[in-house]
Formats: C-alpha cells, sequence, structure tokens
C-alpha cells in the first residue's frame, strides 16, 4: 500500500486528502480568507493525527501545481517539497486541468479554469486522462474554436461556457483528485528539487518586466 498526501492551494478556496493507493480516505476544504500558508501544516497534522498517522507515515507527496493563482500555487507546491525533504521522500505535481478532468466521465473531456485577462486556461483529456494537444490559455472562443472533433463533456470552474453540451462544474475540493491521480503516476514521483510549477502563462510581475 501506498500512502499519499496531497495538497491544492491554487485557488480562493483549498483542500487537502489523504489516499491508500487510489483510494481516497479523506478529503478536507481548507478555508481562509487571508491565504493557505498559515493554516497548511497544522491542518495536515490534524488530518494525519484523525487517522493515527504521523509525516513518516506518508510515502508520496502530491500538490496540485497549477494553473492558478501564482502565489498559492508556490504555497502548495513548497510545502510538500519542504515536507518530502524532511522526510527522504518523493513528490508528484499533478495538473489543476489533469485534476479537473479525473470529474469527468465522457470520452473527450474540455476542462476550463478561468484565468483572467479574458483568458481560460484549457485542455482537452481522454477518459484515461491523457491529454489530447497541450494545456492553453487564451481567449474562450479561441478555445472552443480549435477544440478536437468529437463530443466532448465540459467541466469547468468558474467559467460560464457558452455550448450546447454538457458542462459539469468542478468541486471546490479537489485533492482527492490530484491525490488519486498521484497515485496511477507513482513512477512520475520526484526528488523535491526537480518538481516546478505548472503556470501555463507568466505571471503578471513578469510580464511588466518584460515590458
Amino acid at each position: 500500500m501506498t500512502r499519499i498526501l496531497a495538497v491544492d492551494t491554487t485557488a480562493d478556496h483549498g483542500s487537502i486528502a489523504l489516499a491508500e493507493d487510489a483510494n481516497v480516505v479523506e478529503e478536507a476544504a481548507l478555508e481562509s480568507a487571508d491565504g493557505f500558508a498559515h493554516v497548511l501544516f497544522g491542518e495536515m497534522e490534524r488530518m494525519l493525527a484523525r487517522r493515527g498517522l504521523d509525516w513518516r507515515s506518508i510515502d508520496v507527496f502530491a500538490a496540485a501545481a497549477g494553473p492558478g493563482a501564482f502565489t498559492g500555487v508556490r504555497v502548495g507546491l513548497a510545502a510538500v517539497k519542504g515536507l518530502a525533504e524532511a522526510a527522504g521522500r518523493k513528490v508528484i505535481a499533478v495538473s489543476n486541468l489533469q485534476a479537473l478532468a479525473w470529474f469527468g466521465t465522457k470520452s473527450l473531456r474540455g476542462v476550463v479554469i478561468d484565468a483572467r485577462r479574458g483568458d481560460v486556461f484549457g485542455a482537452v483529456y481522454d477518459d484515461r486522462l491523457q491529454i489530447i494537444g497541450e494545456e492553453v490559455v487564451m481567449p474562450l472562443d479561441r478555445w472552443l474554436a480549435a477544440l478536437p472533433p468529437g463530443e466532448i463533456e465540459f467541466i469547468s470552474a468558474g467559467v460560464a461556457i457558452p455550448v450546447s453540451a454538457p458542462v459539469r462544474q468542478a468541486p471546490r475540493k479537489i485533492a482527492g483528485a490530484v491525490a488519486a491521480i498521484a497515485a496511477l503516476r507513482i513512477e512520475a514521483a520526484r526528488d523535491p528539487a526537480e518538481i516546478d510549477a505548472n503556470y501555463v502563462r507568466r505571471s503578471d510581475a513578469e510580464l511588466r518586466w518584460q515590458d
């Protein structure tokens, strides 16, 4: 059995989850109006304590790696990388878009996250959670026009999608999906120093510096 502790701090609402192999045994919401950095470790410790576990009980750490809020992405990744480094464990980074695709039921799943500035983060996954094409950031209408042929089920995180096909609203808690996907991708576990964020596009600060 592989025990996985997963976190998501990439949006205004966050979550943590504990899984044994691909079975999510507990998932809890994170609520904090001023970010998650000061509450994350305490919430994870309490979850482990409820199960009679500690940090040494975890085999692999996982995090939602973005796209999402830049600060939030960094908080979650830094937390699991630090814990993995201290415990001598490895880390799996899971794309938020792939995590959203976990909640679909169809052969093709178009997933969308609000990227602000008039754009969306979008991607299409199949029912094995393999990506079709690549993750992109662009205006919604351009993304819709570029979709591959076939019946697509849409999964949205805060985006109104003007299509006649079914649109499923993503749940607020996705750490369970991150943990379950990590369990299926154990071979992708890496040393903490090798793990990086999945921003898809550069931050506002980087864009202003380039200008």
